[in-house]
Formats: C-alpha cells, structure tokens, sequence
C-alpha cells in the first residue's frame, strides 16, 4: 500500500482553520494530485485534530470531517482509484454521506447535445460553464453533505479552477470566479484550492486569459491561510527526486485567529515511487 501521510507534512494536512483557505499550486512535471489525495486521507479517515484553541473547545460537538470535492481536470474514476491506493473507500465514504463528488469535467459542455441528464458514481455533475451553474452545484452538494453528516465540518476541495476560466472564455473573469468561491467559502469551514502556475501563464500575461489566470492566481495567495507550492528541480530530473514543496505563508494568515499556530516556512524535497507511495524529505537527507 501507498505511503499514507509522510511525517513532514502532517502538520499542514489537518483539517484547516475555520474560515481558512489553502492554495496549491502546481506546474506541468509537479502536479498536486499526490497531495489532494494526502488531503482527502487525513480529513476522511479519522477524527479531526483541533487547528486551534477554539476548535479544541469545540472538539465534543465536531465529530470528524466531511469533504466536497469539485474537479475540473479528473474524473470520478481517477480520484477513487488514488484515493483506493491509501484505503479510503470513496464509494463506502459517498454512501456514508460523508463524501461528495462535483463533475466538473465531462458534462461542461454537452447539455445542449442531449437532455438527457449525465451522471457521475461519485455524486452530481456541473453541466454548464457558467457562475451561476458553479455556485448552485456547489452549494446544493454543501447542503447534501451537511444534512447527511451533520455536526461535521465541511472541507471543500476545488481542483483547477483555472479550466472553468480558460474555457468558458470572455463569460467568466478572474474577480468573478474569486467572488463566487468566496461566496461558496463562507458556506464551509474551510476550503483547499489547486491551480497551475507555469511560468507562461503568469509571467507573460499579454492575453486576456493570461492576465486572467495570473489574477486568480494572485488573488488566491493572498486570501490563503497558506500556500504549498510544488515545482520540479532546478537542475532538472533526478532518480530519486521528483521535485521540490514549498510552504509559505498567504497573505490570508492575518484575518486568521492569534491562538492558531504559525505556520512554519520551509522548502522540502519530494519523491513519488511507481507504486504511488511519496517520501518527503529536507535536502542532504
């Protein structure tokens, strides 16, 4: 079985604070999959640990946590087996009422081929690319949760946003995206989001859609309680490394609560094995 939860990065994969917002960025090479899948293990297979003084004082009335998970880039199929690599049954967890799946992916665009209405194993299916269609889906897949596992908190998980703003084209902004998973986030305790950051999506910045992407980009490091960023070697490819993890602190950790711990700044090394398994390290380890 795949390496479950690598002891440097426990700290950082507790259910986030209350009201909070964690970023993961990503590059072509050095995907977040690996890390949304050691997400979806921590708050899905056990009781929560308190993130604060107030969440432990509260502790007896959270019993664990639920997960919402929208994905833009991947399917039912692909987040089951990952997450069937740790043990976590998301079809067991979907019964449970404690998991809920949102296709972001294969019915985008197909509602005006057929009427008849596509769906997912995994739970409901965005079939417009629109905000409006966004923010109904997510807050009927919130409410869902939240009345089959009451007394749990909500984590919200959106996978690559950035494919809603690519390919809905002029029809959603970068401001209006951020508005809506703002409006979403007040919804939930907390919430985790991924999006690309290759360099000519933000650097450039001579098209519409770059400038677009490079503001939701932003926007998002400055709402985050923290920010994990993932990228390959600066040397290039190694055998026994697949790329570097930075964790930085968001512009967000000021709105955050005095008695949360500070998160620690650090850059680590990672290595994803052929079987899934990930080792995290510091570097001369």
């Amino acid at each position: 079985m795949a390496s479950r939860i690598p002891p440097l990065l426990d700290p950082y994969l507790s259910p986030p604070p209350e009201t909070s917002l964690v970023f993961l960025s990503g590059i072509l090479g050095s995907t977040t999959n690996w890390l949304v899948f050691r997400y979806l293990y921590s708050l899905l297979s056990g009781p929560s640990k308190p993130t604060s003084q107030e969440d432990a004082l509260d502790s007896p009335s959270v019993d664990g946590t639920n997960v919402v998970l929208v994905s833009f880039l991947r399917d039912y199929a692909f987040w089951k087996d990952g997450a069937g690599k740790l043990g976590i049954d998301l079809d067991v967890l979907t019964r449970k009422g404690k998991f809920v799946f949102v296709d972001g992916l294969n019915g985008l665009f197909q509602a005006s081929q057929s009427h008849a209405p596509i769906r997912t194993p995994g739970g409901r299916v965005l079939s417009s690319p629109t905000l409006q269609h966004l923010r109904k889906g997510l807050e009927d897949a919130i409410a869902q949760v939240q009345h089959s596992a009451s007394g749990q908190r909500t984590v919200l998980i959106v996978d690559q946003p950035d494919l809603l703003l690519a390919a809905s084209g002029e029809s959603i902004s970068s401001q209006g995206l951020r508005e809506t998973l703002l409006e979403i986030r007040e919804k939930v305790h907390s919430s985790i989001v991924t999006l690309s950051v290759d360099e000519p999506l933000i650097s450039s910045q001579t098209t519409s859609l770059e400038k677009d992407h490079a503001a939701l980009a932003v926007s998002l490091a400055h709402d985050a309680y923290f920010v994990i960023s993932l990228r390959m070697l600066d040397t290039g490819t190694a055998r026994d490394v697949s790329g570097v993890l930075r964790i930085t602190r968001g512009g967000g950790i000021g709105v955050i609560s005095d008695s949360m711990d500070v998160v620690e700044e650090r850059e680590l090394l990672y290595f994803i094995a052929g079987d899934g398994g990930v080792r995290v390290f510091e570097r001369g380890q």
